[in-house]
């Protein structure tokens, strides 16, 4: 008690000599201020704060100070959480934090501090800047990157092979020891894996981990802080690892015996059977070999590996016949020479299984000796001789009878023993080679040919070739020789062909028929010949051309010969040898016979279209005249009877004649009609013209009108024998009725009836009596 109040008067002491100094102090300054202003400057301690403090809020973390004396300071700050997160006495400038800080959200703040006068509001010093750093605890637990790991080993691999490795955080500061250090640990799982506790490297903890027994395991990894009050906090991840495959194990057959069936026409490609195996590896691990240990025939089959069914497929490599073998017995044995024999549980183990092939007996077609036949046989042969003979035979059991015979081809005929025959004689000249088709089909015990049992092989038939064709000239030579051509002098080269072969070694022959002419022949012996003037001065005035027989022989066997005829044209020439005119044979046209039928046929066509032109335009009808109305329609009836070649036809006859005619008739009872003017203009006649309506002609029509009114068995005017031709110059067309077919028109033709016997056969065919439903 007596220390404290010692104490508090020491201090009371202390602060009152302090105030007196300050005031002598103060009023020296301001004597002295006259003279010298004095420097001022802040005054503090650094400010550091923990994060996470404990205890009542707020926390002091500092203080800040001017060396100013001004009983009307105050202290400000500004900057980062200034007013909010810290706070100034601004009497004493301590500075303090309303909150707890967190290093992790933010370490360091930056902050203004300013001091002004209380009353003026102005600052009595600049301001100056200053930090406050909060410093870390270790109050983070770690937290992995990620909540999944995923990793892969393979089986059967060593112990401490690496798997994957895991990675997590922690917040603290890494700087300050033992904050941010970071221990793994296995906390599900370890029987299998473990983990590095600085590293996080996961690798496996046994040797014996058998994907097929388990391919996937699941662990669990916990990361603790090293450190701290808060060590026991950690962070969890999941990590999946999945064993990779490895090629250790054996295959084996899933049962002792394997028996299949097979027809004998099977094809190579085929498919006879599956061994079925069984390998627990993965399908790229899978190298199972087939091997037939014992049994005959083993080059007859193969055995093909599937890995992804774990079969083996069996094809036949050859041809099986019932007929040879009837069954394959083999015994199999399934090995992989590429296992791992390291990490195997089954070494050394051998898959043996027997294989029973059963060949099924099927009725099949003939088979040729030969897959194809040439023959040779000389041209203008004898055809009773066979060309060649082809053999099938039955290859089942029953041997049955074969029959021959020749697909698509009429020159050869083929007997029952399959010898070929010609049916004419070959001409190498026509066709030197011929191919047929030979077809073998079974027989039955009833001579009947068996369906769909038929063999076919192709026959190839050279024709030989003998010297039956004579030479001839290799071209239709033409040559021509001046009148006044000297002896010796050479007139054309010739030369030979020959239809039949023409070997290497052939030589022609050339020779005169005769030597009583006034050329020379010249044999060059290599197959040509020069023809020459023997004695020259030729008179064209008692021949003009020459025609010089000449013959080739050939040397064959036998020899072939021919006499060709050369004819020479005698010209008139200049003095240099210049044919100047020549009067050779007229040459003939090169027109072909197929040239010639195109043009008759061309001829011919045009021909035809020429008549159908004209028969169209002689029987075209159309009915335009009885489209208008009934008055019309009387009235050029009436008004052109019978005009001949057309309105423009007037030389012959007078209109006005028969027009008079017409009015008369016009007038009597039986075809009162009104007369109407003509709608088409009419030629004017001179009076001379030697026609009169009351003369000789207008009494014979009158008469011949009369008659054809009262006559019931003539002709109907209405007929394409009288109005089928109006005239090359009218603009009518024909008015019959039997040219023009059915009419759209909606007329009452009825009215027809009463003009009288020379429409009756217009009013039967348009009149209303026989029906809306009538066509003609």
């Amino acid at each position: 008690m007596y220390s404290c109040c010692c104490f508090v008067l020491l201090f009371f002491l202390t602060f009152m000599l302090a105030c007196a100094h300050g005031e002598d102090l103060s009023m020296s300054a301001s004597r002295n201020n006259i003279h010298k202003r004095m420097k001022r400057e802040w005054v503090w301690n650094t400010m550091h704060i923990y994060e996470e403090l404990n205890g009542t809020l707020p926390h002091h973390i500092g203080k800040i100070k001017s060396t100013i004396q001004n009983p009307n300071a105050t202290y400000v700050i500004e900057g980062e959480g200034a007013g909010t997160l810290f706070r100034v006495d601004e009497r004493t400038g301590d500075v303090a934090a309303n909150e707890r800080l967190d290093r992790e959200k933010k370490a360091i703040y930056q902050l203004r501090a300013l001091i002004i006068d209380r009353n003026t509001k102005k600052p009595l010093e600049p301001p100056s800047m200053f930090f406050i750093t909060v410093h870390d605890v270790n109050d983070n637990a770690p937290v992995f990157e990620q909540r999944v790991f995923n990793g892969s080993v393979a089986e059967m691999s060593p112990l401490g092979t690496s798997v994957t490795t895991v990675t997590a955080v922690d917040a603290d500061d890494p700087t300050l020891h033992g904050h941010a250090d970071i221990f793994y640990e296995v906390i599900q799982g370890k029987e299998y894996f473990k983990i590095e506790e600085r590293s996080g490297k996961i690798t496996t903890a046994v040797r014996d981990l058998d994907r097929e027994q388990t391919p996937t395991y699941t662990i669990v990894v916990k990361a603790m802080d090293g450190k701290g009050l808060h060590s026991k906090e950690s962070g969890t991840a999941t990590v999946h690892i999945k064993l990779i495959d490895i090629n250790d194990n054996f295959p084996t057959f899933k049962q002792e015996n394997f028996i299949f069936e097979v027809p004998e026409t099977i094809r190579l490609d085929a498919k006879v059977g599956s061994l079925e195996v069984v390998d627990i590896d993965e399908p790229q691990n899978r190298n199972t070999k087939y091997i037939f240990v014992q049994g005959p025939y083993q080059d007859t089959f193969e055995i093909e590996p599937k890995p992804e069914t774990n079969e083996g497929i069996i094809r036949p490599k050859k041809p099986l016949d019932f007929e040879n073998i009837a069954i394959y017995r083999f015994v199999v044995e399934a090995n992989d020479a590429n296992i791992n024999y390291a990490y195997s549980r089954t070494k050394g183990l051998k898959s043996i299984a027997r294989l029973t092939i059963k060949v099924i007996d099927v009725d099949e077609p003939p088979i040729f000796a030969q897959p194809s036949y040439t023959f040779q046989v000389e041209e203008e042969g004898d055809i009773k001789r066979p060309i060649g003979c082809v053999s099938a035979k039955d290859p089942d059991k029953a041997k049955r009878e074969i029959r021959y015979r020749i697909l698509r081809s009429t020159g050869f005929e083929i007997s029952t023993t399959g010898c070929i025959f010609a049916t004419k004689p070959l001409d190498r000249e026509e066709r030197a080679w011929h191919n047929i088709t030979v077809s073998a089909s079974e027989v039955d015990q009833n001579k009947m040919v068996v369906p769909k049992l038929e063999t076919h092989v192709p026959v190839y038939i050279k024709v030989n070739d003998i010297n039956d064709n004579a030479p001839e000239f290799a071209y239709p030579y033409n040559p021509r020789v001046c009148e006044h051509a000297s002896p010796r002098t050479v007139i054309v080269s010739i030369s030979a062909i020959d239809k039949d072969e023409m070997p290497p070694n052939v030589k022609f022959k050339f020779s005169l028929v005769s030597e009583d002419s006034n050329f020379t022949l010249l044999d060059n012996h290599d197959n040509t010949a020069n023809i020459s003037v023997k004695y020259g001065q030729f008179n064209r005035e008692l021949v003009k051309t020459h025609y010089l027989p000449i013959v080739i022989s050939d040397n064959g066997s036998p020899p072939r010969s021919s006499t060709n005829v050369l004819p020479i044209h005698v010209c008139k020439c200049d003095e240099d040898g210049t044919f100047t005119f020549c009067e050779e044979a007229a040459k003939q046209v090169g027109v072909t016979v197929p040239a010639l039928v195109a043009i008759f046929i061309c001829i011919l066509t045009i021909v035809v279209i020429m008549l159908l032109i004209a028969w169209r335009r002689r029987h075209k009808k159309d009915l335009n005249v009885l489209k208008k109305n009934v008055e019309e329609i009387h009235e050029q009836l009436v008004a052109y009877d019978e005009e001949g070649g057309g309105e423009m036809d007037t030389n012959s006859y007078d209109v006005s004649v028969l027009n008079s005619a017409r009015q008369r008739s016009m007038a009597s009872p039986k075809m009162a009609v009104e007369a109407r003017p003509c709608g088409y203009p009419q030629a004017q006649k001179s009076p001379g013209n030697g026609f009169s309506g009351t003369g000789e002609m207008g009494i014979m029509i009158e008469m011949k009108k009369d008659e054809a009114d009262l006559d019931g068995d003539l002709l109907p005017y209405d007929t394409l024998h009288i109005y089928g031709y109006e005239g090359a110059e009218s603009i009518a067309e024909s008015l019959s009725s039997l040219g023009s077919g059915s009419s759209d028109s909606e007329i009452d033709y009825d009215f027809l009836n009463d003009w009288g016997p020379r429409f009756k056969m217009l009013a039967e065919l348009y009149g209303l009596e026989y029906g809306d439903d009538f066509a003609y």
